[in-house]
């Protein structure tokens, strides 16, 4: 007798999928799959087979293909194969025959999902297998998402076999004379995962003929730490994350006052592509000069003063665009720049995102650039020339931010304005000024 109710109450307790799903197998034709498929057919879900011949095994694959295409005759339901050239796609993309045996059936399972509208793609996976992934992460370092094992559900790949062990398997499979192949691979200890079925779990289960029952019941304390967790983590980011435009600012003082601290930060910032190693040089950092820079996959990260301030890598710097006397406006970058001439000393005051010079101090062609290395200005109010570096400083401007501020500079070389911050106090309007030159820049 199959486990149906057992198999259909897993999956409802788990969600994977609704009873009217249309469902697509993956079968190797080993037994698990096998099992899986006479089980989906027993409890009268409405399915199909795919099944991969890899190229790898000469005539045992071709076997085990024709093997899984009578299945689904014996079955009665839709059969789907493939022939990969494995072997070429590991080389073209430089990895391992495994990984790109992997990808290349999982590109496969979701192009069949999408073109025949599949609900979910059933994968056999069983509690052995998942005992061996949380050994292979342990033994290759993992954080505590790596201890929760191959999860029933993930997205549209769903795993109906979860609740039986290897051993209960080959029960059902002898006890029910099911027919199914054997892939020599299998076998062979040359890669980890086999290593690991073949040598470890047996002396494992030395210590512990229970091992499976174990690992389940602490799998159900490792999700749900990391449920707790998470539930922390989506407060402490309400805490801690302003969201200033692009970027997110986080404060140096509540980060300090993190407990855990290193698993906490790094939990926050693992999503913008921050490493542990990278984590633990933040922590060190922390007390230090202020205007070091991380980097992650996608984002940077900065250390500012009182703020760790994070930003896309993709934002644009921009390059100069010159300014004609008769140009009524340009666009600069992710801005447009307007000029408006006028017969009287007219002063903007109360908007920083505009600014009124002196026409006839002005040398056309202007230029609209980005900040420079050893650029210097007269700032409004003040005699002495001071430079940007160390007048961003006062501004408390971020590092990163220097190269996005427009600056507008005459056709002689001073600089006029810095957009949103201070206009230079030689080209100001004063009472000797006879027509005015209005500015304004507008983020479009």
């Amino acid at each position: 007798m199959l486990p149906v109710k057992h198999f259909t109450e897993f999956i409802e307790q788990n969600n994977l999928f609704a009873s009217g799903s249309k469902i697509l197998a993956a079968v190797s034709g080993g037994m698990d799959s096998v099992l899986m498929a006479h089980l989906l057919k027993a409890a009268g879900y409405d399915f199909s087979i795919a099944h991969c011949n890899f190229q790898l095994r000469g005539a045992e694959a071709i076997a085990d293909q024709e093997f899984c295409q009578r299945l689904a005759q014996q079955l009665r339901v839709q059969f789907h194969t493939v022939n990969f050239d494995t072997r070429a796609y590991a080389a073209g993309e430089k990895i391992s025959i495994q990984m790109a045996a992997r990808d290349l059936r999982y590109q496969w399972f979701d192009q069949l999902r999408q073109q025949y509208n599949y609900d979910a793609i059933a994968l056999a996976h069983h509690q052995n297998d998942t005992i061996e992934t949380i050994l292979l992460n342990l033994t290759r370092g993992t954080g505590i998402a790596g201890l929760h094992g191959i999860l029933p559900k993930n997205g549209y790949l769903v795993r109906p076999l979860l609740f039986l062990n290897r051993y209960e398997i080959q029960q059902l499979i002898q006890q029910n004379k099911l027919s199914y192949v054997e892939d020599s691979s299998n076998s062979s200890t040359k890669y980890a995962r086999n290593k690991i079925r073949h040598e470890v779990i047996p002396k494992l289960k030395e210590l512990n003929p229970a091992l499976e029952n174990t690992f389940q019941n602490n799998l159900r304390h490792f999700r749900d730490l990391e449920t707790l967790l998470e539930l922390q983590l989506t407060e402490l980011k309400k805490e801690l994350f302003i969201y200033a435009d692009d970027e997110i600012h986080l404060s140096i003082a509540k980060i300090k006052k993190l407990n855990p601290q290193r698993l906490l930060l790094f939990k926050l910032l693992q999503e913008f592509g921050f490493n542990e190693s990278t984590v633990d040089d933040i922590i060190a950092s922390l007390d230090k000069h202020s205007g070091r820079t991380f980097e992650g996959a996608d984002y940077v990260l900065v250390l500012n003063r009182e703020q760790l301030i994070i930003s896309p890598k993709n934002i644009r710097y921009f390059s100069e665009t010159q300014i004609n006397e008769n140009d009524p406006e340009i666009n600069y970058g992710s801005y447009k720049i307007t000029l408006l001439h006028d017969d009287s000393p007219l002063i903007i005051k109360d908007n920083p995102l505009a600014a009124s010079l002196d026409t006839e101090l002005l040398v056309y062609p202007l230029t609209m650039r980005p900040w420079q290395q050893g650029d210097s200005f007269y700032p409004l109010g003040m005699k002495t020339k001071q430079k940007l570096s160390d007048f961003f400083i006062q501004q408390k401007l971020p590092v990163h931010q220097k190269k996005q501020i427009p600056i507008l500079v005459n056709g002689n070389g001073d600089i006029l304005w810095i957009a949103g911050y201070r206009l230079s106090d030689r080209y100001k309007v004063s009472k000797n000024t006879k027509k005015v030159t209005i500015f304004e820049v507008i983020k479009i």
